[in-house]
């Protein structure tokens, strides 16, 4: 865990208006692929002094619905499956249940 500095923020942070509510957050990691996809994460530190990771992704569909649904179903598994290994690697803090 990265200990924050004088001024309270971490040495990721983004400062200024991303930090709110006792949060503090990264500048945007952006993964742009024009027409097909868009991924963005963020760094997150909770007012509580937990870290995680926010991800948003728009990927664009298919115009028929079986493609589509083929699509989605790709999509929900390779999320399951990356939320999971990243999870199981997560070491839960001293005194604290994983999450």
């Amino acid at each position: 865990m990265t200990r924050p500095g004088r001024d309270g923020h971490t040495g990721w942070c983004a400062r200024g208006h991303r930090c709110n509510l006792g949060e503090h957050r990264s500048a945007e990691i952006v993964v742009d692929l024009p027409g097909h996809a868009r991924a963005v994460l963020v760094r997150v530190r909770a007012s509580d002094g937990r870290e995680h990771a926010e991800i948003r992704v728009r990927i664009a569909l298919a115009d028929v619905d079986p493609a589509a649904r083929r699509q989605l179903g790709t999509l929900l598994a390779g999320l399951r499956d990356l939320v999971t290994h990243t999870a199981a690697n997560r070491k839960p803090r001293p005194g604290r249940a994983a999450a």
